[in-house]
């Protein structure tokens, strides 16, 4: 039976127009880049390692015990694209053959989420993380929906939202690709609770009230 070698990237540059040092601010006594490193150093991932264009953010990430790859800055803009993140990576570190890509922002990501994505690589091309979705939804001021026979929740199509903190796919297909995801697409199913992405100081107090809830009920 093959055997490949899986890495984790974890894309976390300097600037961050919303949340200053967004990505090493305090959350729960911790920096927030610190929960994703030690969700994929837990996994069954062969290596993690970070790309940062940012001084503060590589000693962060020593310290937690990933790996740094330096940045370009060409490719840590504000209109940087994660893609150009994952191919600058997959054409410096050559040597692997699964990448797991980790958002910094997502500190609700555990190790358990990567282990099952990289189970399913191979029945999938990649894998993403999603929750459920069974809400109504609104185009501007229009309904997407029929207002006068409004459905039961259990009677609509199961919809899910991509959480974004968790992207699964082979150096191979992402360099064809040129793109994070392709192919056969496997879902990793986290809750609702579990799917909060920092981008706001609204996200950053949910998420706060969120860890210290869950410290509490581990205690």
């Amino acid at each position: 039976m093959p055997t490949y070698k899986s890495v984790t990237l974890i894309p976390a540059r300097g600037g961050s127009k919303g949340i200053p040092k967004k990505n090493i601010i305090d959350v729960d006594g911790k920096p927030l880049l610190a929960y994703s490193i030690e969700a994929s150093i837990k996994s069954n991932v062969d290596e993690t390692w970070v790309s940062t264009d940012d001084e503060e953010i590589a000693k962060t990430a020593e310290e937690y015990g990933a790996r740094v790859l330096k940045r370009p800055d060409r490719i840590a803009r504000d209109n940087s694209t994660s893609e150009s993140v994952l191919l600058h990576f997959a054409e410096t570190i050559t040597n692997f053959d699964i990448l797991v890509f980790l958002q910094a922002t997502c500190p609700f990501i555990e190790s358990k989420d990567i282990n099952e994505s990289l189970n399913m690589i191979g029945k999938y091309d990649s894998v993403i993380s999603v929750s459920k979705f069974d809400q109504f939804l609104w185009s501007g001021k229009d309904a997407m929906y029929d207002i006068d026979n409004r459905p039961r929740r259990q009677d609509i199509e199961q919809r899910y939202v991509e959480t974004g903190s968790l992207f699964v796919t082979s150096k191979e297909r992402l360099i064809e690709s040129r793109n994070r995801i392709s192919g056969k697409i496997g879902f990793v199913e986290v809750p609702k609770w579990r799917s909060i992405d920092i981008d706001t100081y609204e996200d950053l107090i949910l998420a706060r009230k969120v860890m210290s809830t869950k410290d509490r009920s581990n205690s």
